[in-house]
């Protein structure tokens, strides 16, 4: 398992303009490469490798006049931008094919000057130094503000200049599943469904609740404040952009709050339970429906993909149960499907089966996920 350490770096005025510098490099290598492609594609030629772009677009491209400022750089983060242009192909074709889960994906386009700038080294262009600085090629040593040490030696290192101006290093490092020191819980056979909702952002094992903090509802105001702000400066101008960056500003605090907020909830089920067992919850459509501001808010997305990955590395038991499992229509007392249906049944929190149970609707939904999870334990069925 591949996971990534981010940490904020401090790099001085010289430093920020050579970054400056490769991430427009970077930028031009890969619209230069796309641009190449796609002239390949209009006059019914192959397309040319990532070898062929190499040799065409760095080595040669250096020895131009036009392109002679790219020897100014490192190479390895130019390399690097012509594979995540392939990659993007890749991922393009096999979207066509059906050989990749997910939405279809459009082609590559050209990348902006404008929004998130980055640039990956490899082992060849960076090295962690003793005193604790991060070496980059043709960089120069970075003033790194380490959080915590990493597990393993880094194979590659991002730099990210964040819309606000920030600049942050994320580093991959391989980990072992269940490799992550965390104590066991205090019961062993602790294990919880999580019912995830708008209400309520999830209902656990014996009705605990989470609330659903809304941090974007917090803050719509002062977002749409600063967009207006923003639509009533002039193309170009210096006040246009303080009021992007105020903007900006707004939009990394929703963020900031949300993925915090997010990892520690993740923390603490991981810690306090064996087994957890989850609704996979089709996201993306229930984000195009009449609650997309609230589920695009709430991030479900994120917040599944955190816990199964904090599972993995604890050596937690994880189980997402398919989401056409009638976990809320199912009786959990004897089984019959007589629970609401149905958007009408979205306002109904509270109902009675014929059986004479009463049940509340989320409470009961995850009794039957973890009913259902363990089920796929049992039968060998559950992806663990």
């Amino acid at each position: 398992m591949q996971l990534r350490y981010r940490f904020r770096v401090y790099p001085t005025r010289p430093q920020r303009a050579m970054l400056a510098r490769t991430f427009g490099c970077i930028r031009v290598v890969y619209n230069d490469a796309v641009a190449a492609r796609r002239n390949a594609h209009a006059q019914g030629e192959r397309l040319p490798s990532t070898a062929a772009l190499d040799k065409a677009l760095i080595t040669i491209a250096k020895r131009t006049e036009e392109r002679a400022w790219l020897a100014e750089v490192s190479t390895v983060p130019l390399q690097q931008a012509l594979r995540d242009c392939d990659s993007a192909y890749r991922n393009f074709f096999d979207s066509r094919a059906g050989r990749r889960r997910g939405p279809r994906m459009g082609p590559p386009r050209f990348r902006r000057r404008s929004g998130v700038q980055s640039a990956r080294f490899t082992k060849r262009g960076f090295r962690v130094r003793a005193g604790g600085g991060l070496y980059l090629a043709k960089v120069g040593v970075l003033k790194v503000a380490w959080s915590r040490n990493l597990p393993s030696e880094p194979t590659s290192v991002t730099v990210v200049m964040t819309a606000t101006g920030k600049y942050f290093a994320s580093f991959v490092v391989s980990l072992d599943d269940g490799a992550e020191a965390l104590e066991p819980p205090a019961d062993p056979e602790a294990e919880t469904g999580i019912d995830l909702g708008l209400k309520d952002f999830a209902v656990l094992r014996g009705g605990r609740v989470i609330e659903n903090p809304r941090f974007f509802k917090c803050l719509e105001r002062k977002l749409k404040r600063a967009q207006r702000d923003l639509s009533r400066k002039s193309q170009g101008s210096a006040n246009r952009a303080k009021a992007r960056l105020r903007v900006a500003k707004v939009h990394e605090k929703i963020g900031q709050k949300r993925s915090d907020w997010i990892d520690k909830q993740v923390k603490t089920l991981v810690s306090e339970n064996q087994a957890l067992y989850v609704e996979d919850l089709n996201v993306k459509g229930l984000a195009r429906g009449r609650s997309a501001k609230s589920v695009r808010d709430a991030a479900f997305g994120m917040f599944l993909t955190r816990l199964e990955s904090k599972a993995a590395r604890a050596g937690r038991t994880f189980v997402r149960v398919d989401r056409f499992f009638p976990s809320t229509r199912l009786c959990s007392a004897c089984g019959a499907l007589t629970g609401p249906a149905g958007l009408a049944g979205l306002r109904v929190r509270r109902w009675e089966c014929g059986c004479g149970a009463r049940h509340d609707r989320d409470e009961n939904a995850e009794i039957n996920i973890r009913r259902e999870g363990r089920r796929l334990v049992a039968a060998g069925q559950a992806d663990t």
